[in-house]
């Protein structure tokens, strides 16, 4: 399938392109699953990241790592500032789209998701691999964090009464209607949201993105248009 008709079909890229560019020497492969996952098979050369790696180490919290402890990580895979970095998964590119919004949160804005991830790696018959690369040496990223990308609370709270905004939760049903708490401290939505969750947008059979016309229709048929400022959560 083509990305030309994605708004920005440069966040992607297709198996092929990455069997025929894996051995340069400006990209990182990183595996965004389990380790145990890895450990199973991995497209070779590949690493992986931390598990839960979305998460503050010192806390636990679900928040990014601080600038340094995100530097640290990224370097430890190899990343650089002028590192093209392939991330997948084997999970509908779940973690890959993480691990893609991470490095653009942090200003690292050369990064692409693999479309099909491990499962479309597979499917065009490209090879496995079972070693697992040493730490990098002599790798400088930088963090320069875009707060642009994030919304605060009182930002939030005062989109919910505006006109050309739409707060799209990408939850699960039962953390939608409030039947799964999940670890929350209280359940339910925020007031005026709408629900889509997160893998419609997705080919579950394929794990490559839906075609760009479906996932506009889809967006649209929940009021999340390109005129809108839509917050996601």
């Amino acid at each position: 399938m083509a990305h030309e008709d994605y708004s920005h079909p440069e966040y992607l890229v297709e198996p092929e392109w990455l069997a025929a560019h894996i051995d340069d020497a400006n990209v990182v492969v990183v595996d965004c699953d389990v380790d145990a996952a890895y450990n199973r098979g991995h497209i070779p050369g590949s690493v992986v990241v931390p598990d839960n790696f979305e998460k503050d180490p010192d806390t636990g919290r679900v928040h990014l790592m601080n600038p340094e402890q995100f530097q640290a990580m990224c370097q430890r895979l190899g990343i650089g500032d002028d590192t093209l970095v392939i991330s997948y998964d084997n999970s509908q590119s779940l973690y890959a789209a993480r691990l893609w919004w991470a490095l653009n949160t942090y200003g690292h804005g050369n990064v692409k998701v693999l479309n099909g991830g491990w499962r479309g790696w597979i499917a065009a018959g490209n090879s496995v691999g079972l070693d697992r690369p040493a730490p990098a040496q002599g790798v400088t990223f930088t963090s320069n964090r875009d707060e642009s990308l994030l919304v605060k609370v009182d930002e939030l709270k005062e989109a919910c009464n505006l006109d050309d905004a739409v707060i799209w939760d990408v939850r699960s049903d039962g953390e939608w209607d409030g039947s799964e708490q999940r670890g929350n401290q209280r359940a339910g939505h925020i007031p005026g949201a709408v629900h889509l969750e997160w893998f419609n947008v997705m080919d579950r059979q394929t794990h490559r993105f839906r075609s760009a016309s479906e996932i506009r229709q889809l967006l649209a048929d929940h009021g999340i248009t390109p005129d809108k400022n839509v917050y996601t959560y």
